[in-house]
């Protein structure tokens, strides 16, 4: 049995955790609190460039680029958006679960050769760790996330894909939805698609464009592309802030539980020694009167 000094000893180290944990939560939500604007921001341009994009696309023109022509799948590049530190719940753990499901459950039962591009440490870790074929890693980019990591990251994958090294290239990570609700994504990144209900929205009139329509495609396509890496980069780094600081909340309130517990026992225990030494006491003074 645990004795009182084992149990204070307990406590105060329980209620060193607590503090860090409280600590940690504050950061994040000060973080967090940027994240989120700064994701609300980037959602109007990406989804904008995107919708003029597809509304300027005609099926022949759609032949025509090598980032939206669709190609027999033989090597696919996964890539992984995970964090480049733990302490966030189950922020990495289901991300790095739904691409290690897509592999087993679309890739390997079609033969189909893959390779990972990993962007964050733990995600790097995990798939190296795994003996997976890594074409390429980002790590450090969310401690100070600017507008050229996503520049460097889409320009290297995009050339990749227009030198014959993969068919494809899917996109999977967590999208912000609230503080305490992150959306795991998978999303085709190249060859570009728009599906088919989307399609549909696309004008019959027929403008006059000043230079060409193909070349106006042909200068947006890259800047739309660019512009999704630097949303997916921003929506993943608002959900990891948003995970942490629900894990640390988590942590604070089992912490005060555990505190509570461990006065409880302690009490109790204090209590049994002092009815001990009380009863040896007056067992002491009744051997004497005896005597």
């Amino acid at each position: 049995m645990a004795t009182l000094r084992d149990i204070r000893r307990r406590i105060k180290g329980v209620q060193n955790t607590e503090q860090i944990t409280k600590a940690m939560k504050m950061v994040a939500a000060a973080k967090l609190r940027r994240a989120q604007e700064n994701v609300i921001s980037a959602r109007p341009y990406a989804r904008k460039i995107s919708g003029l994009v597809n509304h300027l696309l005609t099926d022949e023109l759609s032949d025509t680029n090598p980032l939206l022509v669709e190609k027999p799948i033989k090597k696919v590049l996964v890539v992984v958006l995970t964090s480049d530190r733990g302490l966030c719940g189950a922020f990495n753990t289901n991300i790095l679960k739904e691409a290690v499901r897509f592999i087993g459950e679309e890739l390997i039962p079609q033969q189909i050769e893959y390779s990972m591009y990993c962007i964050g440490k733990k995600g790097f870790d995990f798939f190296r760790k795994r003996d997976y074929t890594i074409a390429g890693n980002t790590l450090g980019v969310f401690g100070h996330l600017k507008f050229t990591d996503a520049l460097a990251i889409s320009n290297e994958i995009i050339s990749g894909y227009l030198n014959g090294d993969y068919d494809k290239i899917v996109i999977v990570y967590n999208e912000f939805k609230s503080v305490v609700r992150q959306e795991i994504v998978r999303e085709q990144y190249l060859p570009i698609s728009f599906g088919e209900s989307e399609k549909v929205k696309r004008t019959t009139i027929d403008y006059i464009f000043e230079p060409s329509q193909k070349e106006i495609i042909d200068s947006l396509l890259p800047k739309h592309l660019q512009s999704q890496m630097w949303r997916m980069l921003l929506e993943s780094n608002a959900s990891e802030y948003g995970a942490r600081m629900t894990a640390m909340d988590n942590a604070s309130t089992n912490a005060k539980e555990l505190i509570r517990s461990l006065k409880i026992t302690y009490n109790k225990a204090r209590q049994a020694a002092i009815t001990k030494e009380i009863l040896e006491v007056v067992s002491g003074a009744n051997a004497s009167r005896s005597a």
